[in-house]
């Protein structure tokens, strides 16, 4: 496994209308790294997000993805909006939408190549979904809903896996499916993940980041109710017991 850096940001601020949501932000991540951001809603996560995928531009500081502009390295990041921007009831078949993740991969105008076919079955088998790929969007579960956007975020082949609450709304088995299929796809990609559900991330990831405006990192073994009270600002207490982290 390399541990070289694949994601650096030096200094990095960023505001919204004169109003500063990340203030010198000094962030290293490492090839094949499984980082977990945490933070309270409206802390710059997913500022931080946009940052990284060059949807925004910083004017003080840097970032770097494997040494080159976020822009330029767009095509080897994978990601998973928090929201399911499809129509549940719109009849796509879920080969077809692991192929939208094709799109702009390279591809001149006209239908898909049996290539790209191919790299769909593949990353479908990858995620367990291949004997679904017939079937509408609208037919699976939402768990199998998650594991086809991570599909299709896979399909270009990235070498970075972003995903915004990945397991939001899913009960406690697809959560736990979902991160042990993580878990697999860790060896293999460097993954950064925000969630709010320390109780199974605490198990899989190796660092966490916590953002609010500033940022700060930490193993997960080191998360407290210090922690939980200086990053979300309430009295909510985040405990460990055994590996485990939950919330009181």
């Amino acid at each position: 496994m390399n541990n070289s850096p694949i994601i650096t940001a030096n200094n990095l601020s960023f505001s919204y209308n004169g109003e500063t949501v990340l203030e010198n932000v000094n962030l290293t991540i490492n090839e094949n790294d499984f980082v977990w951001i945490v933070g309270p809603n409206g802390g710059g996560k997913t500022t931080l997000l946009k940052l990284m995928l060059g949807l925004l531009k910083s004017k003080t500081g840097s970032i770097k993805i494997l040494g080159d502009s976020p822009q330029k390295a767009r095509r080897y990041i994978g990601y998973m909006s928090q929201h399911i921007l499809l129509d549940s009831q719109f009849p796509v078949s879920v080969l077809d939408v692991v192929l939208m993740g094709r799109l702009g991969n390279g591809r001149s105008v006209g239908p898909f190549r049996s290539a790209d076919k191919e790299i769909a079955n593949e990353v479908l088998q990858q995620v367990g979904l291949l004997e679904y790929r017939q079937k509408q969007f609208s037919q699976l579960s939402g768990g199998q809903q998650r594991r086809l956007l991570i599909a299709r975020a896979l399909v270009s082949r990235p070498k970075i896996l972003l995903l915004d609450e990945p397991t939001a709304n899913l009960d406690a088995d697809s959560e736990k499916d979902l991160f042990e299929l993580l878990k697999i796809l860790n060896k293999e990609l460097t993954i950064i993940l925000v969630s709010h559900d320390p109780a199974f991330v605490s198990d899989f990831v190796k660092r966490a980041v916590c953002v609010n405006r500033k940022v700060h990192e930490h193993p997960t073994t080191e998360i407290s109710g210090s922690y939980a009270s200086e990053f979300y600002g309430d009295q909510r207490r985040i405990v460990q017991h055994d590996k485990h982290i939950k919330e009181d």
